[in-house]
């Protein structure tokens, strides 16, 4: 068994029982061939990239099933053959579910290996020894540790030029 995606595109005018009755169809002719549908998803209209068709809209259907590829060329031929269809893609997808999987297993591989990460305590001060505190840490007021210094107050501008005093008469 191999797991493909099915999407196709129907014309936007196609009223819903028929386009339940095509996934219908469908859906039985992948059960006859010994497979399985795991997911239907109607996603509605849609805007296409280009006309097809003498359209700019489609109605966007994805099936999810397993099966043997009997069963996928016998779904094409059908969907070839249908008035209502106006694209169709089928993807085998069981193979990228593998490289993924294995992509994750050998992530978490290292990730396990991989030591956690060490937090630096922060060193006691001479006014927490003094003061006999038992838990090292900031003190009241003090800037948290990591975070940036605060900016020096800017000193005061001098005159650039001696100013004389003015007398008055």
């Amino acid at each position: 068994m191999r797991v493909y995606e099915e999407l196709f595109i129907l014309r936007p005018d196609t009223p819903e029982e028929e386009t339940d009755q095509l996934i219908e169809q469908l859906s039985t002719l992948i059960a006859k061939h010994g497979g399985t549908v795991d997911k239907t998803d109607k996603w509605g209209i849609r805007k296409l990239a280009y006309r097809v068709q003498k359209r700019n809209e489609g109605f966007y259907v994805l099936l999810q099933f397993s099966a043997q590829p009997e069963a996928v060329k016998e779904l094409e031929r059908r969907m070839r053959v249908s008035d209502l269809v106006m694209k169709f893609i089928t993807v085998r997808i069981d193979e990228k579910m593998k490289k993924i999987d294995k992509r994750k297993k050998s992530r978490e591989k290292r990730a396990a290996r991989r030591p956690p990460p060490q937090v630096a305590m922060p060193a006691l001060s001479a006014e927490h020894i003094m003061a006999g505190a038992a838990e090292p840490g900031p003190r009241p007021g003090a800037p948290m540790p990591g975070a940036p210094a605060p900016a020096a107050p800017a000193p005061a501008a001098a005159p650039a030029t001696p100013v004389a005093p003015v007398e008055k008469e």
